[in-house]
Parts: C-alpha cells; sequence; structure tokens
C-alpha cells in the first residue's frame, strides 16, 4: 500500500523531481506518494540530496494550496487516482 508524504529540502540540490510519485509544488518541496515507510523516504532523500534542512510528513489527503508550480495541481490528481 502506498501512502502520501510533504517533503521539503533545502540545501544545494533539492531536485528530486525525477522520484517516481514526485510532484514538485515549489523548490524544494514535493509530494510523494510512495511504497516505503516515512523513515526510509527519510533516509532515502537523505542519502541523495544531503540537504540542510529537511521534512518528511505523512499526509492523509492530497494538500489544498495557492501560489504553487505550474501544472501542480493536475499532477497531484493524476496521483490521487494512482
Amino acid at each position: 500500500m502506498s501512502a502520501l508524504y510533504l517533503v521539503y529540502a533545502r540545501g544545494p540540490s533539492t531536485d528530486l523531481g525525477d522520484v517516481d510519485g514526485a510532484v514538485e509544488l515549489d523548490e524544494g518541496l514535493y509530494v510523494i506518494r510512495s511504497r516505503q515507510t516515512r523513515s526510509q523516504l527519510y533516509h532515502a532523500v537523505k542519502r541523495r540530496l544531503s540537504p540542510d534542512s529537511l521534512l518528511v510528513a505523512p499526509l492523509s489527503d492530497l494538500p489544498k494550496f495557492k501560489g504553487m508550480k505550474e501544472g501542480s495541481t493536475r499532477q497531484l490528481g493524476l496521483l490521487d487516482s494512482a
């Protein structure tokens, strides 16, 4: 079973755009649908990016937002139907 996570990374690299199930809302801010646990996802992102700051939080539903990256609402809709 997959879960939704809100991921925020700040540092020299914040690109998770090629991660399957990741939708970039803003620079370093993602919603990711993953089969990994929160801890597994946290450590995978930490190893990949070596961020200065990192937050991985579970979501019970897709977030509501305004002013994020163009096309992200449509992409999240695709995640919701997955």
